[in-house]
Parts: structure tokens; sequence; C-alpha cells
């Protein structure tokens, strides 16, 4: 599956706390890279949060991978509300991690499907939400005589220098260039070197 030209997601940490009948939800989110990434943050919301009856959760990451966890909670009431909140704000390499301390009253299982819910989606509200664009990474390795034309290929694709390097007794460049546009940039720089220009894609990465 490609992955999409831009994505949404949150830029940092955000925390909202509530009470239901009683019981105190918190809900936790925050971004994440990878599922490793994420089981770290819960293990250690785990040992912050001890004494809590539940921690349910659920992730989305950039390649539609996602999980979810009722954690005891009745089957439906929990995990899979949280997810419907990341789904709501269409957010990718989101975590949201929901803490529950019971009170002592049942809340049934409409009302705690709710409760959580609106856990996950308050805090997902206050969060700040930006997108990210799919660029590619690549280096170009070239003459001194064609600096100024690699320069203002670049430049004329908003492409952004990452490092200027010297490999081989020949200068180079990392740059950034967005990938819906890397084709024609290749073709470019073909183009207007008759071909003499080396490049190298090295990944593709999301950028603000």
């Amino acid at each position: 599956m490609s992955k999409p030209q831009t994505i949404q997601t949150i830029r940092e940490y955000n925390e909202f706390r509530f009470k239901e009948k009683g019981s105190l939800f918190i809900g936790q989110a925050f971004p994440v890279e990878n599922e490793e990434e994420f089981n770290e943050r819960l293990n250690l919301i785990k040992k912050e949060f001890y004494d809590a009856t539940h921690h349910c959760y659920a992730y989305k990451l950039l390649d539609e991978k996602f999980k979810y966890s009722d954690d005891g909670e009745p089957n439906g009431t929990a995990g899979i509300r949280i997810y419907n909140a990341i789904q709501h704000f269409d957010l990718k390499n989101t975590g949201v991690v929901s803490i529950r301390y019971y009170g002592g009253t049942k809340l049934g299982v409409g009302p705690l499907g709710k409760a959580y819910y609106q856990s996950a989606f308050t805090v997902l509200e206050n969060s700040s939400i930006y997108k990210k664009e799919k660029y590619s990474y690549l280096k170009i390795i070239f003459r001194f005589d064609q600096t100024n034309l690699v320069h203002h290929l670049i430049s004329s694709f908003n492409g952004r220098i990452s490092d200027n390097l010297f490999e081989n007794n020949s200068p180079a460049i990392t740059c950034f260039v967005k990938n819906k546009a890397e084709e024609k940039f290749i073709n470019e720089l073909k183009n207007s070197s008759n071909g003499s220009i080396e490049l190298i894609k090295i990944n593709e990465s999301y950028l603000e």
C-alpha cells in the first residue's frame, strides 16, 4: 500500500480529565512513530497510574496499522470508542490512553462507552493537530560548475537542503523534495545536465 501524500497527526502530548458518576477518566494523547514506541509509553503510563482500575487505549500508525484494548472493561465500551475518536479527526501516528479510576458506581454499557469516547475525543480536540507532507530525501552528486544549476532547481521546486557534502572529490547535497514532484524534479535535473548529475534516493519522510 502506497503511503498518502499528506497526513494529520498531533504535535505533542496532551491530557484531559473529567469525572462521570464518581469515576475519574484521564485521557492522554501523544504522537508515536511505531508500535514499539507506543508500548513504551503505555508501560510508563501504567507505572505512573499503577493504582488505576483500567488503562484502555487505541493507536493508529502511518501504515494504517491500528490496535485497541478494553483492558478489562465490557467488550466494545472502551478501546473501539477511543479508536473511533482517532478516526474522527483522521489522525495517524497517534496514540490515546484513557485511564479510569472506578468511583464505586457502575455506569452501564452505554454511558461507559460514551465516557471513554468523550475522554479520547476531548483530549484530541484540545490537541495541536497539523498536516505533514510526504517528501523524498535525495542525494545529488555533481561537478563544481553545476553548483548554481543544482541550487536553482532545488529552489524552483521549493526543496529543502539538508546538508552540503563532499564525496569522491565532488560536491554533493542532500535535500528534501515533495514526493509528488520527485519524478519531474529528477527529469529536469537530468535534462539540464545531460545526464551527468548523479542522484540517489535515500528514503521518504513526512515534514511539516
